[in-house]
């Protein structure tokens, strides 16, 4: 999962949910993109299954 805003990126793996890179976010935005990374799980997979399959 990639996220970006203005000059901030991070990128999540998603199985186990994981931080794998981040610039320029700082720990509480990381915080609460895991969280949201993590609730939203479910649907990412389901929706990257679609597009690739």
């Amino acid at each position: 999962m990639h996220v970006e805003k203005a000059e901030a990126y991070a990128k999540y793996w998603l199985e186990p949910v994981e931080l794998a890179s981040s610039y320029a976010f700082d720990a509480k935005e990381l915080n609460q993109l895991r969280k949201l990374v993590t609730e939203n799980k479910a649907l990412f997979e389901q929706k990257w299954h679609e597009y690739f399959s």
